[in-house]
């Protein structure tokens, strides 16, 4: 190993500390210039790949659109419909019959719930796509709660005041409602109200509802007694006094008036 050298000088000694430098600029050039090569090459290897998966993404797609809207392969080729009820099956698959070759998935299921709804025992309907070729019904349909006579025709009601189907007789447990000369649907409604907001077995109790106006409904019960009812405004509070009081009514009382629940009559 070699010394450094010392130098001597009046009054003092100094050593001489040998100078040590770093790489030289051209090393560090090449080697900045290589970092920014391989950046550069993996920038455009990133840009390569995002446009190849976004090729394969666009493609993807738009085989699954052609096979969705426009393939032969998922066409509607049937209907299942469940809870028709009075409806009846046959005449709701016929409301969503679509043309052959439809698209399963371009049928206006919108359209079609509209279809199968304009059928008056039907309350509700959805209409969903069962793949790869059905379409699925599901009904909610009208329950009667009383049978309506009009000219000569009984037909349910339910509590909407809704119209339909018919009956060669009156089915048991239903009530019969009789509009008078004259009477407007919309007493009907209002008639229809009141059934629904009675007890099961007053309801069942109750062989007809006489309707001469809005203001003038009447139950006559199975046991001949009337109640005279008024209009359908506190039918539940009517119905919870009607049933806690006919228990309670005394023979020879043939008509209990609970227009005014506050103030039963009887006579």
């Amino acid at each position: 190993m070699r010394l450094p050298r010392r130098t001597r000088g009046p009054g003092r000694s100094t050593t001489s500390v040998p100078s040590s430098t770093g790489p030289d600029e051209e090393t560090v050039r090449i080697a900045l210039d290589d970092v920014r090569r391989r950046r550069q090459h993996q920038g455009r290897r990133r840009t390569v790949k995002r446009v190849a998966v976004g090729v394969l993404a666009a493609g993807l797609l738009g085989a699954i659109g052609w096979l969705l809207l426009f393939s032969p392969y998922l066409t509607a080729r049937g209907v299942e419909v469940s809870g028709a009820g009075a409806a009846g099956e046959t005449r709701v698959a016929r409301a969503v019959e679509v043309p052959a070759g439809t698209p399963l998935a371009r049928v206006d299921t919108d359209l079609l719930q509209r279809r199968v709804e304009a059928i008056p025992a039907v309350r509700h309907a959805e209409i969903s796509r069962s793949w790869p070729h059905t379409l699925h019904v599901e009904v909610t349909p009208r329950t009667p709660v009383a049978v309506l006579e009009r000219s000569g025709r009984l037909q349910a009601l339910d509590a909407e005041g809704v119209v339909f189907g018919g009956y060669d007789a009156r089915p048991e447990k239903l009530p019969l409602v009789v509009p008078g000369e004259g009477v407007g649907r919309e007493a009907v409604v209002e008639a229809a109200g009141v059934v629904e907001a009675l007890p099961a077995d007053v309801a069942g109790r109750t062989r007809t509802v006489e309707v001469g106006s809005v203001d003038e409904i009447t139950l006559v019960l199975a046991s001949g007694r009337r109640v005279v009812w008024g209009s359908a405004e506190q039918s539940g509070t009517k119905a919870e006094v009607l049933a806690v009081m006919l228990p309670q009514l005394p023979r020879g009382v043939d008509e209990i008036d609970v227009s005014v629940p506050g103030r039963l009559t009887t006579r």
